[in-house]
């Protein structure tokens, strides 16, 4: 073999792995587009659950404090903000957020109340919306891990280059503002002593 044929199998070898890396990356990226939206529809499923929860409790509570008017019609706001479309992870956190605020508001006034405390159907209502809580809170740390691998390969060298090339963009997270969640716990052993 002369040092042309050489040189052209070589450059043969260079195009071939280049290509194959460039699918594997594409591909890549691909997946994880797929990951990051599979996991956004688990969020909206249980986002669903809790809008579709909040009526029956905004009813429960209705029938012991029916005074509380501007409370149910704040919650009732919320959530029609909430179950209307979003522009996004960004715009759907925060109407996510109103509507946590004003459940802790609903919450708020149903402690005056305890008979409404004891009512099991009340109890069952809470149970199911902290159990949907707590599931939104998985599939927001599952959705965010995925969001934050696909936003990492698109930033780094060279695999920008082909989600550049190709229209591949950062996801947004979703993220809660939320005052319980972002508290800082406290400790609290009884007291001071000097």
């Amino acid at each position: 073999m002369d040092a042309i044929t050489i040189v052209f199998i070589v450059i043969a070898l260079l195009v071939v792995v280049g290509g194959l890396w460039a699918v594997a990356t594409y591909n890549g990226f691909v997946r994880l587009r797929n990951l990051v939206q599979e996991s956004w529809r688990q969020i909206d499923v249980e986002l669903h659950r809790r809008h579709d929860l909040i009526p029956n409790l905004i009813e429960t509570v209705k029938g012991y404090a029916a005074h509380e008017r501007g409370v149910f019609e704040a919650v009732t706001a919320a959530r029609t903000a909430a179950i209307s479309p979003a522009s996004g992870p960004a715009q759907q956190a925060a109407n996510e957020n109103q509507l946590t605020a004003a459940l802790g508001r609903l919450f708020a006034v149903a402690e005056a109340y305890p008979v409404l405390r004891a009512s099991e159907n009340f109890a069952q209502l809470q149970t199911e919306l902290t159990t949907t809580e707590d599931r939104i809170a998985a599939g927001r740390r599952f959705y965010n891990a995925n969001v934050r691998e696909l936003n990492t390969k698109v930033e780094t060298f060279p695999a920008n280059l082909i989600a550049n090339g190709f229209g591949f963009a950062r996801a947004e997270y979703f993220e809660t503002e939320d005052p319980a969640v972002r508290a800082v716990p406290t400790v609290d052993f009884g007291g001071s002593q000097a």
